[in-house]
């Protein structure tokens, strides 16, 4: 099964979690800068972790702070 999400990343946060849905993106906090793509990692684990995922890809915004992003369960 495959899933594909907008999503808001807000890089440089004290704590990374998943805080929920705001508008139309889920809302994603990581601790990671966004420099050498740090953030963007730590984003696929995080999101992997918390879906249970088998697979995740960035499909669509690697250098903005909105992405589209693949799950794969």
């Amino acid at each position: 099964m495959e899933e594909i999400i907008k999503v808001c990343v807000k890089p440089n946060a004290p704590k990374s979690e998943v805080v929920g849905m705001e508008e139309d993106c889920l809302l994603v906090k990581v601790t990671s800068p966004p420099e050498g793509g740090r953030a963007n990692r730590e984003l696929v684990k995080l999101l992997k972790k918390h879906f249970k995922a088998k697979k995740v890809e960035i499909i669509k915004g690697e250098k903005s702070r909105t992405k589209l992003v693949k799950i794969i369960k």
